[in-house]
């Protein structure tokens, strides 16, 4: 069984549970889909032709990341994203199911609510995580963020066991980041270039210089 076989069929078994009914064995599913089939949209904010691009790679289970957007995206965006200066690309990097789950109920709202749920289950992630022991604790905490953002139980359901929609963010994921070879997250990748985790102060001065240029 590869990798994405494993995450989809041990994440998808709890998450049938949680919706009343029993799931056909996904291992055997997981083998038919063809996920190159299926449109993963990216997850993208700020201008599209703004002078420097970022992409973020990052995991909803990762405490630095959620520390990352905590304190330095939230004045990234104010300074940055929202005035033009930067594009800024989100990328989702699944090392659990806890995390796969995270991400589809982000992509559940669509691209108008997707960054209003991301900063949910990054504030809320000690919670909703509720020490990564209890998988059906965990799905109904994610599941409550989605109806803190709007959405209904047959959305959430649907989303959350589209499993040809999971076998693709997989794909499209582990795709980018081994062409960025990324090995961590939160990494920034600033025009090509591979950064690790840094403070506001750090990643002010590599964007003030850039722009000087």
């Amino acid at each position: 069984m590869n990798r994405r076989t494993f995450l989809t069929t041990t994440a998808f078994a709890t998450v049938g549970m949680m919706s009343g009914f029993a799931l056909p064995s996904f291992a055997q599913e997981t083998e038919k889909a063809e996920p190159a089939t299926i449109v993963v949209p990216d997850l993208t904010m700020g201008d599209a032709d703004a002078p420097i691009e970022i992409i973020e790679y990052a995991s909803y289970t990762c405490p630095h990341c959620a520390n990352f957007h905590g304190s330095v995206f939230k004045p990234l965006k104010a300074d940055y994203i929202d005035t033009g200066k930067v594009k800024f690309v989100y990328r989702e990097a699944y090392f659990d199911k806890f995390g796969l789950w995270a991400a589809m109920v982000a992509r559940c709202g669509g691209a108008m609510r997707y960054f209003g749920i991301q900063s949910l289950l990054y504030e809320q992630q000690t919670e909703w995580l509720a020490g990564g022991k209890d998988a059906m604790l965990i799905v109904e905490n994610l599941r409550k963020i989605g109806k803190t953002a709007g959405l209904s139980d047959a959305e959430l359901d649907a989303c959350m066991n589209n499993g040809e929609m999971a076998l693709a963010m997989i794909d499209k994921s582990e795709k980018e980041a081994e062409a960025d070879e990324i090995n961590a997250t939160p990494t920034l990748v600033i025009d090509g270039v591979k950064h690790s985790n840094m403070s506001y102060a750090d990643l002010k001065k590599i964007l003030d210089k850039k722009l000087a240029e």
